[in-house]
Parts: structure tokens; sequence; C-alpha cells
């Protein structure tokens, strides 16, 4: 039973939903801002890295392409061939037999910048004339010095084969162009032009992106270029043009045949038809080798792929996300990296500070641990590159940080709860002290002997297990009025004793919170029936004057209803008319502001009041007030002053012409058909404005200016307005 309530704004403090939502969000901000400054500092770069090869690895592998195959030179080719480097005659017979099958393009990854007697003559030719040949070259970096294209090979079948190693020696990256300091056109992979040559056949050709973005656009597929940030690369070096490579598969995912298989005439012309060849070694003691994302393995050493399989397979994903087959390796924004990172630090902090328990929580942890890795594996296979690393060492950063807090919090409510005991009992007055579930977890004596029951019986229970149902929650109710404020509150309560004695009561609530963060609800409580009894007699007088004294404002106000309105219309009478009019004329001299008065006057009136009645007559200017009073503004005001005259008030107007819009309103309003009676009426109004100061700068001049457009617009014709005429103002 609520008998009264005072508030004491101590001090504000917010409530346990509060604390735990303040405590969670600060945990999710810190954990992922530390999180985010090891990510831009590049310390978690290779565990990204990582974590994306693990990630590629674990994808479905995709169908070979069947549009490359390679011809490789292993070690039983060399033997075969019996020389190093391969002569410039096995070389042109191998491109030869190749040739004949008509292939799309063939890239031959040999360096050939010096001629390898016999046959070099012969290999010469088939450079000039093989318009399907690619050869490459190498442009001096820190792998290596540069070693030119072969001397006779025209220009643009010339790609270069640089790759771009990451720290850990792997190939992530795929290098499409390369800018040369003094030359105006980039230069092109080797990868790049054998892919142009093949899509060539299929009527595409390279273009600016459409986004403006100047990347490069193949068919409807933009191929962003890498930015140093990209992913889980920080600070990352990305000279020249570089995409994000998408690899089909470990080593050996083409189709593959031996050079002394070709020149022995053992493979078909089928196999090379219409496709991407390409020449290279795959001889361990040629060193050509690379490591890739697929290269890992959980046991044993890496497994790397011959140079030759790595371009075919930079070459595959151009020439298949051009097609749309598959897609390219794409990253999000920086900033959508960061929402994603503080995202799992907040649902780590909530799920450990509602669980409690670091035993509890662990299953869910997990979830949210393999829900990363789901999420981030289900985005690559749609091309999106996310990170992993970040939000994993967020949920463990967000749960270890929240469960440390919960212990100490814990450790700090023993302490506090053993130290409010020891105070309390020395207090007279009745005291508990109860935690945020609404359990007593302290009591003094004198609160037990109040309610006439021991002290173990009402430790860690709450009020709905002593009083009534409507006591208890009356006493729910201002608890967690303060729990949830922060204020301190003081009220008076009524409650029933164990022997069924009621008592009123005044209780003091107010919180604290010890140095663990818990915060608890500390409830003084005083007896005070008699003051009470006392209290409920004055009341009860103080309401019978209230209500008198209401009575009498009620009819003050009436009274001046009827004084300043029409009794017809409801509208304001003439006396409010003028107050107000002049109010507005007022208000409006000092702001250098017009204000314009219509006096509006039914044509015809007299007739329908004579015709159909005095009845039908009041209906009539009543639906008119109403149609007036509807179309206004809220600061405008309309009047009857008697008969069928009305006037409207329009303050604050910029112009003549605001007015005159008004005047043409209304005339349409009130023109429009009626239905009074039974029947349909329709009737039309003239129109006189006057504006202030324009017209007349006192009421009473500027009423009869409105009244004498007024008739000037009768005279026109009615069915229309009139401004009054400028006169001077002396």
């Amino acid at each position: 039973m609520h008998l009264g309530d005072r508030h004491f704004p101590i001090w504000k403090l917010p409530s346990l939903k509060q604390w735990g939502q303040n405590r969670v969000l600060l945990t999710a901000l810190g954990v992922s801002g530390g999180v985010i400054i090891l990510r831009l500092a590049g310390l978690l770069q290779s565990w990204e890295l990582s974590a994306l090869d693990y990630l590629i690895r674990l994808r479905p592998l995709s169908p070979r392409d069947e549009r490359i195959v390679i011809v490789g030179i292993d070690e039983p080719d060399l033997r075969a061939v019996g020389k190093f480097p391969i002569p410039d005659a096995q070389i042109a017979q191998l491109m030869a037999k190749i040739s004949a099958a008509q292939p799309r393009a063939i890239g031959l990854d040999i360096y050939r910048d010096l001629p390898v007697e016999p046959g070099h003559a012969i290999l010469s030719q088939q450079f000039q004339t093989n318009s399907s040949l690619v050869g490459i070259e190498h442009i001096g970096d820190t792998d290596g010095p540069n070693i030119p294209a072969p001397p006779h090979l025209p220009s643009e079948q010339v790609g270069f084969n640089n790759i771009v190693h990451d720290a850990d020696d792997k190939v992530r990256r795929g290098l499409l162009y390369f800018f040369v300091d003094g030359q105006e056109e980039p230069r092109q992979s080797f990868a790049l032009v054998l892919a142009l040559k093949y899509l060539q056949g299929e009527g595409m050709t390279p273009t600016p992106a459409a986004d403006q973005s100047g990347a490069l656009q193949l068919s409807n597929t933009i191929f962003p270029r890498l930015k140093a940030s990209d992913g889980g690369y920080m600070h990352a070096d990305t000279g020249g043009y570089q995409i994000l490579l998408n690899p089909r598969g470990p080593a050996n995912s083409f189709e593959q045949v031996s050079m002394t298989d070709v020149l022995q005439g053992k493979v078909a012309p089928a196999v090379f038809r219409d496709r991407v060849v390409l020449i290279g070694y795959t001889a361990i003691s040629m060193n050509d080798f690379s490591l890739t994302s697929y290269s890992s393995q959980l046991l044993g050493a890496p497994q790397p792929i011959a140079g030759v399989e790595l371009h075919a397979n930079i070459v595959s994903q151009l020439i298949s996300a051009a097609k749309n087959e598959r897609p390219l390796i794409v990253s999000w924004a920086e900033p959508l990296d960061w929402l994603w990172i503080w995202v799992w630090a907040w649902t780590a902090a909530v799920i450990s500070w509602h669980l409690r328990s670091l035993r509890v929580a662990i299953p869910a942890l997990g979830a949210s641990l393999i829900s990363v890795g789901g999420v981030s594996l289900g985005a690559l296979m749609l091309g999106w590159w996310i990170p992993v690393v970040p939000p994993l060492l967020a949920i463990v950063g967000s749960a270890s940080v929240i469960t440390v807090h919960i212990a100490r919090s814990e450790a700090e409510l023993r302490r506090s709860k053993e130290f409010l005991h020891t105070i309390i009992n020395t207090i007279p007055d009745p005291i508990y002290v109860k935690d945020r579930l609404h359990r007593w977890i302290v009591l003094n004596e004198a609160f037990a002997q109040l309610l006439q029951q021991p002290m173990a019986a009402l430790l860690e229970r709450s009020g709905y297990d002593v009083f009534s149902e409507q006591e208890a929650a009356t006493l729910h109710y201002y608890d967690e009025l303060v729990f949830g404020s922060g204020e301190a509150h003081q009220n008076e309560e009524l409650f029933t004793d164990a022997s069924g004695m009621p008592h009123y009561a005044e209780i003091k609530r107010s919180l604290h919170q010890d140095a663990g963060g818990n915060l608890f609800l500390v409830g003084i409580i005083r007896d005070i029936t008699e003051r009470k009894r006392m209290e409920e007699e004055l009341k009860r007088t103080a309401a019978e004057l209230i209500r008198s004294n209401a009575e009498l404002q009620r009819s003050a106000s009436q009274l001046s209803h009827i004084a300043n309105h029409d009794s017809l219309t409801g509208l304001p009478n003439r006396k409010l008319f003028y107050e107000r009019l002049e109010q507005a004329m007022q208000w409006a001299a000092g702001r250098q502001q017009l204000v314009g008065l219509l006096f509006l006057d039914l044509d015809g009136f007299k007739q329908i009041n004579d015709s159909k009645g005095h009845d039908v007559g009041d209906l009539l200017l009543k639906a008119i007030a109403a149609r007036l009073s509807g179309c206004l503004r809220g600061s405008d005001t309309v009047s009857r002053l008697g008969g069928d005259e009305f006037t409207v008030i329009l303050p604050a107007i910029p112009s003549a012409e605001d007015a005159a819009r008004v005047a043409d309103k209304l005339l349409k309003t009130i023109a429009q058909p009626l239905e009074l009676g039974g029947e349909v009426l329709t009737i039309t109004s003239s129109v006189g404005i006057s504006l202030y100061p324009t017209h007349a700068i006192e009421v009473e001049t500027l009423v009869k200016a409105a009244d004498n457009a007024m008739y000037q617009a009768k005279q026109q014709g009615k069915y229309c307005y009139q401004f009054a005429q400028v006169t001077p103002i002396d």
C-alpha cells in the first residue's frame, strides 16, 4: 500500500542492469581497442595469414580447370635431353608440336634471353611468327636481377614472372602490372598476358573499371587493387598492381603432361586444342617452387608447387573471375573490421557477465569461437576475407576480463557482508540490506523483532516469502526504484508482522557500492503508525478544501468563456477579437512584421435565413465557423462579430500575398456545398483585407479599413476579396 514517498538525490548510481551494460560495453571497447592496436601494429599479421591458409584448406576444392594444361619438364625430361640449359632446338620442337594442336595461348616459363645452340635460329623464327606464344622476363627486384625477354619476341607477347612473397615466404598475392620508372605504360605479368589471350577468343578485352576506381575490369568483373591493410595484412608492400590469390588447390591441381611425352607424340592434340598451355620446370633440381596457402600441413613439411603451376593458378583465377565462375577474394573496409572485432568482444562480455561462471560460460564461448571460424569460412567461400584471429582474441580477452572482474566482486561481497553486519547491529532502528536480486543478505536484530520472526528465517529470502502479495509488491517496487535510479529515497509503507499486526513505517533507502563494484540497498525503518493516523485526518480535510476550490475555479472558467465567446458558434466574440487584434499589432510593431485582418460577410445569407428559417440559418453559421477554423493556422484567430460577419486575424505574416492566399482559400472553402437539414445549400462570401501597419496603425482604423474593403468586394460582384486602400498616415 503506497502511503507517500520522498526522493533524496544524493548521488546517481546506475542500476545493476546499467552496471552490467556499462561493464560489458567498457570491456568490449577496451578489449577490442587493444586487439585493434595489436592489429594496426602488425603483430597479428602472421597469425591472420596462417588462419587464411587454414580456411582456404578447409573449403571444398575447386574442380580442375580444363582450360589449362601444363607441360612439365621434370628430372626424367632433363636426363633425356642430356644438356642444360635445354637447347633451343628442343624448345622449338616442343612448341611446334603444341602449336600444331591450335591452343589459344602458349606460355613459355623458361628464360631465353640468350641463345642456347643448337636451334637458336629456328626458335627465334617461332618467336617472330607464333602470335599465340608468350615469353617471360624478370624485372629486377629483391628476388633477383633483371632478365630480359627473348630478343625476337614482340613486346606484347612478353610478361614478367615476378612473384610477391609474404614474410613467411608464401605467395598469397598476384602481381598483374609492374610500374617501371621512366616508362609510361605498365608492364603486364606473364599470367595476365596469357589470360587476356584466352579471353580474347571469348570476346573479352580489358577496360577501365566502370566504378571509376582505375581498376582492371574484364567483362563485368572488376579486379580491385590490393591495399596495404586489406584483410589480415597491415602495412603490406602493395607496389605495382596486386590482387589476392584464390588458388584452386594444392600441387598437381591442373592437368600435366611431360615434355618427353609431347616430343614423342604420346599426347593427343585434343589435350592442347583451345586451351592455355604453360611450359615450365617441375624438376626438383631446378628449385623453381613456391609455397602457397595449400602448402602447409598439420603434419610433415610444407608441400610447395612448381612456379609454372603457380602461374597457372593465377591464369585460372583471372579467367574464372572474368567468366563469373569463381569469386575474387576481397576484404571489408577497415572500419568494418573494427566493428566485427567489437561485436565479438561484446558478445563474449555479455555471455560471461550473464552466466557469471567460467565453467558454465565455456560452452557458449566455445560456440562463439566456432561461429567466428564458421562465418569466416562461409564468407571466404563467397569471396570475402574477414579477420579471424582478432575476433578470437577479442572473445578470449573479454571473457577473461569479465571473469576476473566477477571473481573479484564476489570476494569483495563476502567482506562487505561481514562489515555491514557488524555495523548495523549497533543501530537501534530496524535495518535491512538487500542485494540486486532483492534478497535480504544482512539484517539487524531490531528488524527481526519488528517482523516477529527469527533472523535465520529471513536471510536470503525476499519480501514475497514473508509479506502478503500486495505488501511484497510495494516493497519490491520501491526497492527497485532505488536500484534503478541510484537515488536515495524515502517513503511510507504499510506491512503486517507475523502476528497480523499492521505497521505504518517510514523507510529510507539508499544504495552503497563496495570496492568490487557490488551494489547494496540499505533500508532504515521507523514506525510512524500514530503520526500516520493524524496525517490521514489532515488529508481528508485538505481534500474537501481542494474540491471546493476546484468548483469555484470551474465556475470562473465557464463565466470567462461565456463572456469572451459567441454562444452560437463558440468562436471568439467581438470583445476577445479586439483584445487579440491589439496583442497581434503590439507584437508585430516590435518585430517589423505584418498583421493581416480579413473581414468576411456571407453573400445572400439573409435570403437563406428568411426562406429556410432561423434554425437552418444557425446551422449554416456554425458550419461556416467550423470550416473557417479548420483551414487556418493554430496561431490565427477566427471571430464572429455578429450576424453573418466573421473576422480572421493573421499574425506575423511575411507579405500581403500571404493574406491574399488565405483569403482565396477561405473563399473556396466556404463555397463548397453544405448539407443542412436534409438539403444541400451553397453560399459564398466576400472578403475585405487590411494590413497592419500598411493600411492603419490603430485597431479601429484597421477594422474599418477591412470592413470598407469587404463592401468593395461586394460591389465588384461578390465571391472575391479586395485589399483596403492605402491612405497616408500622419
